[in-house]
């Protein structure tokens, strides 16, 4: 109660922290006169100035009131915008490292350019990131006007760019680019064998837009390079011909955990089915040999059961397609791991495509900790503010808007079930549209548009659907959402990256009505004045009709994510509507909801057709969402606990790379694990204290074959009188040096310093991609040491610290190996070739997978492969041309323009 009352007298602490900053803004606002008074070349002295200040001393923080007030005239000279206050208060919040949470169109691109300049004065580059490339190249250029004339440089990275110009672009003292390219670029720096290769630089400051988006959503699965498999098509088939076989009662299904597993009677029968089709071995479904069949079980069952079309995925083109459950966008590229896409291509009957072999990887939450400050914007964080301080220790501030806003936040209203509540939603629609109001209806799934598409058609209601069928047309669709009497019905509306403006979009309009008119033409212009006319009388309209009304058709598991479909409406001090109607069919209710009581006020109260708009029962909705919130927020953070151990292990690996490409020889790296090889194979043979007569010669002579090609009198030495391990190994030492010293001799130093460090890299990289192979492997099943009464994390850490000892093992013993029985020539050593990596790089926006094969490791290295094989028809003069000089890139997934049919990076572009 005090708490309340405190909080309505002095403000929460938000209010506050936000009332604090204010005094910065005076000062920034006392600057503005004389800022004002400057030339343009006094104004783009002041990055030098600044420069200077910093270099002898002054902090950040001192030159933060200036260096505001000069971004904001250099912006009001260059875009014609000007801060507002308000703005200024975010900029600081992102200066100091923290969340800054601002409402849906209250300018967030334009706050960046604040403490991405201030950040950018010391010259160690800031990374601005963004959740597509169209955004990332929309705001380098168009911000990038303002730093450009304060005297910054600005580079983009975007799919396709060479080493050469991914280099310069993150050498710039800003750099726009997507989460997922930066990702995929740390690892490829790290599987490169040379550092002059390397693109990136130490990482320093990083501003994430739709932060929410990228460091929650996104990061529930990690970025993963991988490379193909053996082929197990036809198993996968066989098995999902068997699970078809099973019935409900053959399996038990936890819809809240989207698993599925066989009750006693359905193993039974499985292994009787198995047993026939010659898939088992022995009569136990479980015996050890039948491990891989058991996999392949569980995931075909999973497929038919848990995984339904048009809800989890979509055939397009083909292809499986995988509906991101927060977007609703169709995630083309992006395949479930561990087998299970396969077990769904085989359900569907699509051509099923090779697993991949992990060979690098990283979770988002890992890679984003690298940087020594990390802050981010958002129109909705505040939900999740537990995790972001938890996972990346950055407080969420909420930014008060510029103009208070006027949408009014209706109840929800309840209804027995989806018929009941769909005839009043179409209703609520109907008289909308005839009111003019244009609506905004959102849905939770694909499935859930197709049938509302197919209820408001049925009544007359003209109406556009945004899904991911339909990805193509979304800006389209979505730009025009605001004009008069539209209904638009939307999958999710979770950072389309297009406004809805009311009254309609000029740019839009022009290039959907007057695709023909050329942009600054006198004919372009004056069609553009009219349409502007049109667009500013049609939103009065609309504003008197009580601006855009947001229907939400069901619950989202997470409050934010209805938040995000509220903010499209009322935005800088618009008038709007919002109002979410729902059922106890809904899955949130149905699955996570507390059932009996919903069921028993609801079947029993109410008639046909009736609802119930009661603020507490939204108040137990909203509980109900926060413990799903919860208990996905555990999911995640059990993904980062295990990646944090990978992790280690993945910092250790990537510097000792780095230290073995930095290093002028590595010679003593060389001699230090040949001596710790014989050391390990001496110590196995003859343990320490022992005897003789207890030692293990013929294991020794055996091991010393394989590892060095030896073959010592051991038989004499273990006959003198005074013989130890110690000595032992002193006399192979010897001779193992003796024998690496002979082939040094063949080559000049430099080449064999080469030999060397390409042998150390090559062993290195292969060992760790079969690490990363077992510790997923050891994932998998550690959950299981729960029953005894074990914490599985504790056991994973135990674990896999023991496997990579053994890893470290079996890398020393390999390179010694390599270099024992190595045949040199004069001829120079080989480059290591990397394999034909595959990334899983996803566009947001649209969902079109923009991965190219080119990406997959350095330009330079990738330029060394065979070329492709095979006839292919001679690429048109003008083509070739283009693609030489660079004026025409061609996408590596584009057809190739030859005409064979094939795609470019299969066909010319063959690396």
């Amino acid at each position: 109660m005090f708490g309340g009352f405190a909080k309505a007298i002095f403000g929460s602490s938000n209010d506050r922290y936000v009332r604090s900053l204010r005094k910065i803004v005076d000062k920034i606002n006392a600057l503005e006169p004389e800022i004002q008074a400057m030339s343009d070349e006094e104004l783009k002295g002041q990055t030098a100035r600044f420069r200077e200040r910093y270099e002898a001393g002054e902090t950040l923080d001192a030159l933060l009131p200036e260096a505001f007030a000069t971004v904001r005239e250099a912006s009001v000279r260059v875009l014609g915008m000007r801060h507002f206050d308000v703005q200024l208060i975010g900029g600081i919040a992102l200066h100091r490292g923290e969340i800054a949470e601002m409402r849906t169109g209250e300018g967030k691109t334009l706050v960046a350019t604040l403490p991405t300049y201030l950040n950018a004065i010391p010259g160690n580059g800031v990374h601005v990131v963004t959740v597509n490339d169209y955004l990332a190249r929309r705001d380098a250029d168009w911000m990038g006007q303002v730093y450009r004339f304060l005297g910054m440089s600005v580079g983009v990275i975007v799919p396709n760019l060479s080493d050469v110009q991914r280099r310069d672009a993150y050498h710039s003292d800003i750099t726009y680019a997507t989460n997922n390219e930066l990702g995929f670029d740390y690892l490829r720096d790290n599987m490169k064998y040379d550092r002059a290769q390397m693109v990136q630089r130490p990482f320093n400051y990083a501003i994430v837009d739709e932060v929410d988006s990228i460091l929650i959503d996104e990061a529930r699965t990690p970025l993963i390079i991988s490379g193909p498999t053996d082929d197990k098509s036809e198993l996968y088939k066989s098995v999902d011909a068997i699970v078809r076989n099973m019935v409900p009662e053959d399996y038990e299904v936890d819809e809240k955990q989207k698993s599925v597993v066989l009750t006693e009677d359905g193993t039974e029968k499985m292994e009787r089915l198995l047993e026939e089709a010659g898939l088992l071995v022995g009569a136990n479904l479980y015996d050890f040999e039948n491990t891989q069949v058991v996999h392949h079980v569980n995931q075909a069952l999973k497929a038919n059961v848990i995984f339904k079309a048009d809800v989890d995925y979509l055939i397009y083109e083909g292809k499986v397609c995988i509906i991101d459950e927060f977007t609703g966008r169709m995630l083309e590229g992006r395949r479930w791991s561990d087998g299970l896409h396969q077990a769904v291509e085989a359900k569907e009957g699509v051509t099923i495509e090779p697993e991949n072999q992990t060979l690098a990887s990283i979770t988002f939450q890992n890679y984003f900790r690298m940087y020594p400050k990390l802050s981010g914007m958002t129109g909705t964080a505040a939900t999740e503010a537990p995790e972001f301080y938890d996972i990346y220790k950055m407080n969420v501030v909420t930014i008060p808007t510029n103009v208070p806003v006027q949408r009014l936040d209706e109840d929800d209203e309840f209804y027995k079930n989806q018929a009941d509540k769909f005839a009043a939603i179409t209703t609520a629609v109907k008289e909308k549209q005839e009111l003019g109001q244009p609506v905004l209806v959102g849905t939770v799934s694909i499935e859930k548009s197709t049938a509302l598409s197919k209820y408001f058609t049925a009544e007359g209601i003209k109406h556009n659907v945004l899904n991911a069928k339909y990805h193509e047309q979304e800006a389209h669709i979505v730009a025009q959402a605001g004009r008069i009497g539209a209904v638009t019905i939307a999958t999710n509306m979770a950072g389309r990256g297009t406004d809805i403006q009311l009254g309609g979009n000029l740019e839009f309009r022009m290039a959907d009505e007057h695709a023909d008119l050329t942009h600054g033409t006198p004919e372009y212009d004056a069609k553009a004045a009219e349409i502007r006319a049109e667009i500013a009388e049609e939103k009065q309209r609309v504003l008197a009709a009580g601006g855009l009304f947001v229907l939400g058709t069901e619950r989202h598991e997470s409050r934010r994510i209805d938040n995000q479909l509220r903010g499209r409406s009322g935005r800088q001090g618009d008038p709007g509507l919002s109002r979410f109607y729902l059922s106890l069919d809904d899955d949130l209710l149905r699955i996570f909801g507390p059932q009996t009581m919903f069921a028993r006020l609801m079947n029993k109260n109410l008639a046909d057709g009736e609802a119930i708009v009661s603020p507490w029962i939204s108040k137990a909705i909203e509980t109900a969402q926060k413990k799903v919130e919860a208990r996905n927020y555990d999911i995640r953070k059990q993904v980062v606990e295990y990646d944090d151990v990978m992790n280690d292990q993945r910092k250790v690996i990537y510097e000792q790379r780095a230290d073995i490409m930095d290093a002028e020889t590595v010679g003593d790296v060389v001699v230090d694990m040949r001596s710790e090889t014989v050391n390990g194979i001496v110590g196995e043979a003859c343990p320490p204290n022992s005897y003789p007569e207890q030692w293990d010669v013929p294991l020794l002579k055996e091991r010393l074959q394989q590892v060095f090609g030896l073959t010592p009198p051991i038989d004499d030495w273990v006959q003198e009188e005074a013989v130890d391990p110690e000595m032992l190994v002193e006399r192979v030492l010897a001779l193992a040096t003796a024998q690496v010293d002979e082939k040094t001799a063949q080559l000049p130093p430099e080449t064999y310093v080469q030999v060397e460090k390409s042998i150390l890299l090559q062993s290195l990289d292969h060992h760790w991609k079969e690490h990363l192979a077992m510790l997923d492997a050891l994932r998998q099943v550690v959950h299981l040491r729960a029953y005894a009464q074990k914490k599985p994390i504790d056991e994973y850490k135990h674990e896999a610290f023991q496997m990579f000892e053994r890893m470290l093992g079996a890398i020393r013993e390999d390179v010694t190996r390599t270099l024992a029985f190595a045949q040199f020539n004069w001829s120079p050593p080989p480059e290591p070739v990397l394999p034909d990596f595959v990334t899983t790089h996803i566009d947001p926006l649209t969902g079109d997978d923009d991965t190219a094969d080119i990406d997959a490791a350095t330009g330079n290295i990738m330029s060394r492969l065979a070329p492709m094989q095979g006839d292919r028809p001679e690429m048109p003069a003008n083509v070739t041309q283009a693609v030489m000089t660079g004026e025409e890139p061609i996408s590596r997934n584009a057809p190739c323009p030859c005409g064979s049919g094939r795609k470019y990076k299969h066909c010319h572009g063959a690396l």
